[in-house]
């Protein structure tokens, strides 16, 4: 089977014209063609008003090895790749120890799936709750004001990515093809077969839901255990010398062994190995794992606001008079300019056709995120407006933590979601301001055309007072340069809500290259997001397989 990379046809075109294009570029008759399938399909629209499709196609022709000489050199025919998964191991017949993951979010999911499917019978502890109870009590904060600390849009079955736009692409490497499996396995839980092939797939909150709890049925099915509402409350670990690690690097830390787990309901569980699949907002467990004396070191991640305008403005600018194509859908962006002052400002997490919505995960913090459906037929596209923060940044200026320490960039976040609270009205309501208002300097009194979609309400505020000073100078300077690349996006009515702190986690449990273990600590697998290895929900799946391969091949040599 040959892969063709490349095809370019207009928007609208004929039934037929895939199956033409493929005869006209190997030359080929209609009789020497035996079947094709698309792979992939984009588009490229640079030029709005004609925009074009940009295919990858798998063909099957009955001359494909004459035809791979005759394109020996063309790099846009090729031999398809073998994608199919394979399994690394099997677990024998009696396990010794039962593997642990903590944290049933994209990648604790797969981490479990990929065990489970090898037979090891793994036990996935999860502090918050099945993914329905979980959407009744997210639903309910935001109707209510009632935050559950414990089940929110931030911990919970599914983590964060459930109350998300549910994108699955990522720009990670991937030359194993795990992506591949990752997408497989959404599609067979209940995801729309389009997301094989379409070149920017989402899914959206609802249909994750029934497909996460599609997915625990199958671990469940394998033998595998799924627990709710088990916070680990403490890792237990041993010396031990015989790990290797590089002491002049790592001063003052010692080598460890993972011996088992504390529950906050005082159940012991012993396991050598644990998968560490938690998400970037389980701050007391990367205290404890400090405390505990586990490698973790402070990493640059951004700060922000939402940014709100109608859909159709974006769909104008990006698509023109194509705006509304079916097979476009809601436009999306992707935004970055480089500031003056030295800062990067950026769009992260873009949702077209989707919704504010409060994702605070602490009593008195205030923090945002985007959410969109399947359809992205909500009137308003959102996404964050970010700065890039870094380490040295924790401990001065505004805002900063005061102190040098690894999880200064956890308190830096607490401080600003702590201000949104107070700026809001202390009721989770966020505060916000036209776009107009805040180039401007002045504070907002009520919304224009752009009606905030954020819920449980909004306070109208001078977000000026919401961020460090050089990321309110960074952002203003960056909302007009946007403007330049898609009109209308810095328009007066447009809206900002605060604050965006969750866009990544402030540390990585960082982990040896090779065995995917904590670089200290023996049977202690980073993973995902929450250890800083994954940013959405196809990396994170991608990197869950990664950890359930290592521990499976460690397991079968304990």
């Amino acid at each position: 089977m040959l892969r063709l990379t490349d095809i370019k046809l207009p928007l609208n075109h004929q039934a037929d014209a895939i199956e033409q294009a493929i005869l006209k570029k190997l030359a080929i008759t209609k009789d020497e063609l035996v079947d094709f399938s698309i792979f992939k399909r984009g588009y490229d629209a640079r030029k709005k008003n004609n925009i074009l499709l940009i295919y990858t196609l798998d063909i099957s022709t009955n001359i494909d090895e004459q035809l791979l000489e005759k394109f020996s050199k063309d790099p846009h025919v090729k031999l398809t790749p073998n994608m199919e998964y394979n399994f690394v191991a099997t677990a024998p017949e009696n396990i010794k120890q039962r593997p642990v993951v903590i944290g049933m979010g994209p990648c604790g999911l797969f981490v479990g799936l990929l065990l489970a499917q090898m037979g090891f019978k793994p036990i996935v502890l999860e502090r918050g709750q099945e993914v329905r109870q979980r959407t009744k009590d997210t639903f309910g904060f935001w109707r209510k004001k009632i935050l559950n600390t414990e089940s929110n849009v931030q911990f919970g079955e599914g983590g964060a990515g459930t109350f998300s736009d549910g994108k699955l692409y990522s720009q990670v490497k991937d030359p194993k093809h795990y992506s591949r499996k990752v997408l497989n396995e959404f599609v067979e839980a209940g995801a729309p077969a389009e997301i094989l092939f379409v070149s920017k797939p989402h899914i959206g909150t609802f249909k994750l839901v029934t497909m996460v709890e599609k997915m625990r049925a199958k671990i469940f099915e394998l033998g595998g255990e799924v627990r709710f509402g088990e916070r680990v409350e403490q890792i237990h670990f041993e010396n031990d010398d015989s790990v290797s690690f590089d002491a002049d690097a790592l001063t003052g830390f010692s080598a460890k062994q993972v011996t088992g787990l504390t529950l906050a309901s005082g159940e012991l569980i012993e396991t050598q190995h644990i998968a560490l699949a938690i998400g970037h907002s389980a701050r007391d467990t990367f205290k404890m794992l400090h405390e505990e004396g586990v490698y973790i070191k402070a990493k640059p991640f951004s700060v922000g606001f939402r940014i709100e305008h109608e859909q159709s403005v974006i769909d104008e600018a990006r698509f023109g008079q194509n705006a509304g194509n079916e097979i476009l859908g809601a436009a999306d962006y992707k935004l970055v300019h480089h500031c003056s002052n030295g800062r990067s400002v950026y769009s992260f997490c873009m949702c077209p056709g989707g919704t504010v919505v409060a994702a605070a995960s602490e009593e008195g913090h205030l923090v945002t995120n985007g959410m969109s459906q399947y359809s992205r037929h909500e009137r308003n596209a959102n996404s964050a407006i970010v700065v890039g923060i870094e380490p040295s940044d924790f401990s001065s200026g505004n805002f900063g933590a005061g102190n040098d320490d690894v999880l200064a960039g956890i308190e830096f976040q607490r401080n600003l979601e702590k201000k949104a609270f107070k700026m809001g009205g202390e009721s989770y309501d966020a505060p916000v301001q036209l776009v107009g208002d805040f180039l401007a300097g002045r504070k907002s009194g009520e919304h224009g055309r752009v009606t905030p979609s954020y819920k449980p309400g909004v306070t109208y505020c001078d977000l000026s007072e919401a961020l460090p000073d050089y990321a309110v100078t960074a952002i203003r300077e960056a909302l007009p340069a946007f403007e330049r690349k898609i009109k209308g996006f810095s328009m007066n009515e447009a809206i900002l809500t605060a604050v965006e702190t969750r866009t990544s986690s402030p540390i990585q449990i960082t982990r040896d290259k090779q065995t995917l273990q904590s670089l200290n600590t023996k049977g202690l697998y980073p993973a995902g997001e929450g250890a800083g290895y994954a940013g959405g929900i196809l990396s994170a799946g991608i990197d869950g397989i990664k950890i359930a391969e290592a521990m499976a091949l460690s397991m079968l040599k304990a």
